[in-house]
């Protein structure tokens, strides 16, 4: 069994399908999210690499086959068309980091119509969950406003490689250190962290704990002291800390931010300014927020389990929708669900007045691409992007984002609009759906058509999505 078998049934069906029709032109399908998660002003393209990695190594093989026939409840020689299949198609996405915006494609496949539809489950699996962290990870960073944020997730994602995951893309926008040791020895980031709770009760009492932590790691050290009574925990920290001279670079950490203020105080009466406060326990932007308005003296935030399951908005409605057949354009016309046709490219103009275009079109004399060439042949065309390009891609955007749409709370993002080749396209291709629809009943009304929302140039309307 491969990656191959991580898919939908109905992929699979369909696929089947189109190799016995004999339905194998070129097929263009666009990824794209329809609306923004609520409170989100943006989002941080991500998922990509790992889309590119499994689409180059796909083949179905004979094991796959047995398994697919097994799902059916069907002989696998009936299954038999689907052996070998491999992804042969190209890929024009934009490059992790980058900031998009509600109804811009984050990719487009284009390959034979059965690898195409075949791969669409994953491909949004990958990009959808990875997008939707690294989105809210940088409303953490944001929040912060120029204070340290770090990785606590690992132990309650969904999953350890959903943890991974968390934990590199706090690194793509610009945490600074994770507690998924695999994670950073993967990345490169710092590996934080410090002691549990069960470890103080594990000794006497905390000074007991305190001095037994200093004897193990002679460098700076973090002591947890909330394990009874946190002015009581500061103070013995602050006394070991200070009879050991290990001031500089050490930490006190608060499951709480309500403490600080006087955590900080205690530590400043004890001549340890220079002893530094991190703040965990439930905290997300909202709270994070909430600490840096309120002043509170938290030099680093840890976020963990709100940010590493995106808690407030734990899923994205992003789709995958075929927008050509062998050079047909085509779109969607249900309520509420209307797609654009044709191959598309985005250009990002500054503030992020971005335009959606057909591929073709040349940018406007403001506008530069967002959708890059990523795969061709279904091998990929450059060089393995680093995380440090994935970071600079996201400071560059994130610095010419504006300033509503970066806000935590009530953030207005921008909206994207559609060229006029784009609109007269998709007016086009509506005409020829309703020609070929049945004169009677099943005809929509023209209040349901307008309800569709038709597409129209960007001088006139916000894209459809």
């Amino acid at each position: 069994m491969s990656e191959a078998t991580t898919t939908d049934l109905y992929e699979v069906t369909m696929a089947l399908s189109y190799l016995r029709e004999g339905m194998t032109g070129p097929a263009t399908f666009s990824l794209f999210v329809r609306d923004l998660p609520p409170e989100r002003g943006f989002l941080v393209a991500a998922g990509l690499d790992s889309a590119l990695d499994y689409l180059s190594h796909l083949r179905v093989g004979p094991e796959d086959v047995e398994d697919f026939a097994a799902a059916l409840h069907r002989p696998a020689d009936e299954l038999r068309p689907l052996r070998g299949l491999e992804f042969t198609g190209g890929i024009r996405a934009v490059p992790e980091g980058r900031i998009v915006l509600a109804g811009e494609p984050l990719l487009e496949v284009t390959a034979p119509l059965p690898e195409a539809q075949l791969v669409e489950t994953y491909v949004l699996n990958r990009l959808s969950h990875q997008t939707l962290i690294a989105s809210k990870a940088a409303r953490c960073v944001l929040a912060a406003d120029g204070r340290p944020v770090v990785d606590f997730s690992l132990r309650r994602t969904h999953g350890p490689q959903a943890g991974f995951q968390a934990a590199r893309l706090g690194a793509l926008v610009g945490f600074a250190g994770t507690s998924n040791v695999a994670a950073a020895a993967a990345t490169g980031v710092a590996a934080v962290g410090t002691m549990a709770h069960s470890y103080v009760e594990a000794f006497p009492g905390e000074e007991e704990a305190f001095r037994a932590f200093a004897r193990t790691h002679p460098g700076p050290l973090t002591l947890l002291v909330d394990t009874y009574d946190t002015e009581a925990g500061v103070r013995v920290a602050a006394r070991v800390l200070r009879d050991l001279d290990r001031g500089p670079g050490s930490a006190v950490r608060l499951d709480s931010g309500d403490l600080a203020v006087r955590a900080r105080a205690l530590l400043d009466e004890a001549g340890l300014p220079d002893v530094r406060i991190i703040a965990s326990g439930g905290l997300d932007e909202y709270a994070v927020d909430d600490l840096v308005r309120s002043r509170a003296p938290i030099d680093v935030f840890a976020v963990g389990t709100r940010v590493g399951v995106s808690a407030d908005a734990p899923y994205l409605d992003s789709a995958y929708k075929m927008v050509e057949y062998d050079g047909r354009p085509v779109m969607k016309l249900s309520s509420a669900k209307v797609t654009a046709p044709g191959p598309k490219q985005v250009f990002r103009r500054p503030g992020c007045a971005d335009v959606i275009a057909l591929a073709d079109e040349r940018p406007p004399g403001d506008g530069t691409p967002l959708l890059e060439t990523v795969m061709t042949g279904g091998r990929r065309t450059g060089e393995r992007p680093t995380l440090d390009d994935g970071r600079a891609r996201f400071a560059a955007d994130l610095a010419g984002l504006p300033a509503a749409a970066r806000r935590v709370r009530a953030p207005v993002a921008p909206r994207a609009t559609v060229s006029g080749r784009l609109a007269a396209l998709a007016a086009d291709v509506r005409r020829r759906i309703d020609e070929r629809m049945p004169a009677a009943g099943s005809r929509p009304s023209r209040a349901a058509s307008a309800a569709r929302g038709p597409l129209r140039p960007a001088a006139h309307r916000p894209v459809s999505r």
